[in-house]
């Protein structure tokens, strides 16, 4: 390598470079191929990159001497040789050797700094992004960074859309570490700062776009939010004063596509990057504030917003000078503790007596023994409704909600003459007082009304779903209490013996003059099953007595009057529009239903209406809904019977086919690509099983 760089200097060969070239980055694969199993171990890439990267510091030693004596050479090959073992995969076993001597040789040498500049400068552009990557990835810090980079993003081209577009805005796999060392390294240069700044800006246009919100995975959402908070982090205030509207414009639009949003991770997103901006345009004003949970994900997004200083290594004191420093700064501290005890003010006595309040001198009363009373709850369903409608007296209200549930549940018959008026109230009913766990209280009450009446009451929650004047939150405790009890109506009750195993069975005897013959295969049997000892038998179960599933004969009432109205836009309420986080509940709803549908009469013409819902919809852009189109495909695969699944629909089933297999290439969210393809292994089950009828 040394002789090829003396050799540039004086204009040498290229195709003997080029073919040198190939020989040095290859080698290990051209002893490999010749000595096939009696390879030596320092040819291993393992080990013989390394090895390399010790050759190019010797190398670059030598340039730097020849350079100080005033020779030329030239530093071209050798970063030839850096970019192609990096391009081929090599960079963690050369740039391990070269990365820390470079960073020793140029923390105080201007001539290595100028020699590990052009190092980097003078690889070609085909490899640029493997060597950039490399220093990036491996960096400890921004300040170490931009020692061995200087300002290559400035120089470059390739290195500028490296850094500021490929890494940033097209790729979202790198760490946290990747992304400060980035914008740290654009920030500590006056010429890289306008860099800077125009990366946080395109940032910011990628993250308020509605269009990359709903079309990018969560997980790039995130990267990008990472960047944009790590760059704020840099911005000086006359900086911040100059693109003050730009960042103004990005908030306001930003935030309302995350709110939009059906996850709340991409909500939550929204409000941490938001509250950011905020804070640093609107210094001195008000700022935003949101309410979220505070994890530590939250926590970890919050502290990019501190700028960490750069690394920088203190010179530690020898010890005598150490102790010299501590017994120094102990009388200081002594002395300021002593300020402090001494500056704040004593009261007199007089005062501090004059102060206190005359009635502390009264004895109080024992109250020990108080008991709370206690409000008696209403023991008739008819008496629960005039207080939930219009009673003033907020204990009884509070204990009417407390015992409704379990009221309803013991008169069944009651509560039929009255369930929808009673739903109907559960429906609007608001927290009068602060209950714990007053939304859990009312939905429970709700479910234990809909499985006691649960034809007439399930006409009037679905069709009070696509009415008019109900808030998106009423709409959504609709969806919950149907699933919940069709969950309860398809269970069958956990009530029947308990079966022992180890139990002793009593031994049957012929009571005299019992000559029947009929009994005596019966008789026979359990004498020997008295007899037996068995072993391993199992945990003691309940035997669950055989009752049909109620769910059975109202399936059709939960299902079909949700899926009938759902592309009727109503002034208030928009399912294929804005509305699309009560559309994604309203499409698991479904498939919720259809799965407990199993083994019912109306599961063929349920799957096969929710089958024509699912190919409306299949093109939907939030990836929450896509998540429970889905996962309506998996319940109608696992819940209706598969000769009528092949008979009936057959060519929706082809066509569901196509789509997953688009979904599973093409599809951004993650969650989707994964149901696609358990969706299509279930197909292929199927075919298995009857391949005769299905084509493959």
């Amino acid at each position: 390598m040394w002789e090829i760089c003396q050799q540039q200097a004086q204009a040498g060969s290229p195709d003997l470079q080029e073919a040198l070239l190939n020989k040095i980055v290859c080698l290990p694969d051209h002893v490999s191929n010749k000595l096939q199993g009696k390879n030596p171990p320092v040819f291993f890439p393992q080990n013989y990159f390394p090895f390399l990267g010790g050759a190019v510091i010797q190398v670059l030693q030598k340039i730097s001497d020849s350079l100080r004596g005033g020779l030329d050479c030239s530093i071209s090959f050798v970063s030839h040789v850096l970019g192609k073992v990096c391009v081929h995969g090599r960079q963690e076993e050369i740039l391990s050797v070269l990365l820390p001597r470079l960073m020793d040789l140029t923390k105080s040498d201007c001539i290595w700094q100028r020699i590990c500049w052009r190092l980097v400068e003078c690889v070609p552009d085909r490899w640029m992004e493997a060597v950039v990557l490399g220093f990036v990835q491996r960096a400890p810090g921004a300040d170490v960074l931009s020692r061995l980079l200087g300002n290559l993003v400035v120089k470059n081209k390739k290195a500028q859309f490296v850094v500021t577009q490929k890494v940033l805005l097209l790729q979202y796999g790198h760490s946290t570490s990747v992304l400060q060392n980035l914008l740290g390294y654009l920030s500590l240069d006056s010429l890289r700062r306008a860099l800077l700044i125009k990366v946080l800006l395109e940032l910011l246009e990628t993250w308020s776009s509605s269009s990359a919100v709903k079309h990018s995975p969560p997980e790039q959402q995130q990267y990008i939010s990472k960047a944009i908070l790590i760059g704020l982090s840099h911005l000086k205030e006359h900086e911040i004063e100059s693109c003050r509207q730009e960042l103004l414009t990005s908030m306001m639009e930003g935030v309302k596509c995350h709110l939009d949003s059906s996850l709340p991770q991409i909500r939550c997103l929204g409000m941490i990057v938001a509250e950011s901006i905020s804070s640093k345009v609107n210094t001195d004003g008000p700022v935003l504030k949101f309410q979220y949970e505070e994890d530590d994900e939250v926590r970890e997004l919050k502290s990019l917003l501190v700028q960490t200083p750069p690394s920088c290594v203190v010179p530690s004191l020898p010890d005598d000078d150490r102790n010299e420093k501590a017994d120094a700064a102990l009388p200081s501290v002594l002395e300021s503790n002593k300020k402090s005890c001494t500056a704040a003010p004593v009261m007199p006595d007089d005062e501090s007596d004059a102060e206190l309040d005359s009635d502390d001198d009264l004895i109080p009363y024992d109250m020990s023994e108080d008991k709370e009373l206690k409000v008696k709850a209403p023991v008739y369903i008819r008496d629960c409704i005039e207080v939930l409608a219009g009673s003033e007296d907020v204990d009884k209200w509070e204990a009417t909600v407390k015992a409704l549930e379990s009221l309803v549940r013991k008169n069944p018959a009651a509560t039929r003459e009255v369930s929808v008026e009673l739903a109907k109230i559960l429906l609007h009913l608001e927290e009068k007082t602060c209950i714990e766990g007053f939304g859990e209280l009312r939905q429970r009450a709700q479910v234990a009304v809909l499985t006691t009446d649960p034809i007439p009451v399930a006409k009037y929650l679905t069709s009070q779903f696509y009415s008019l004047n109900y808030s998106l939150r009423q709409r959504i405790d609709i969806l919950d209490v149907l699933v919940l009890a069709a969950q309860e109506l398809s269970c069958p009750k956990s009530h029947g013996k308990t079966k022992h195993s180890g139990a002793p069975k009593p031994c049957i005897q012929l009571l005299p003059g019992s000559d029947s013959s009929k009994d005596w295969r019966r008789i026979v049997d359990e004498r020997i099953k008295s007899k037996t000892r068995r072993f391993a038998m199992g945990r003691s179960q309940v035997e669950l007595a055989a009752v049909p599933n109620e769910f059975s004969s109202v399936a059709g009432h939960f299902f079909f009057p949700l899926i009938q109205h759902f592309d009727r836009p109503l002034t208030t309420f928009d399912l294929l529009g804005e509305d699309h986080l009560v559309l994604g509940r309203l499409v698991h709803t479904l498939a919720i239903l259809m799965y407990l549908a199993v083994n019912t009469v109306a599961v063929t013409a349920m799957g096969r209406a929710l089958l024509e819902f699912v190919w409306t919809l299949r093109f939907h852009t939030d990836s929450y809904v896509r998540q429970g189109l889905l996962s309506c495909i998996s319940s109608v695969l696992l819940s209706v019977p598969k000769e009528r699944l092949l008979e009936d629909v057959t060519e929706e089933l082809l066509e569901t086919q196509s789509w997953l297999g688009d979904v599973v290439e093409k599809d951004p969210d993650g969650d989707c690509r994964r149901l696609a393809l358990q969706n299509l292994l279930l197909m292929e089950n199927l075919k298995k099983k009857l391949v005769t009828v299905l084509p493959s």
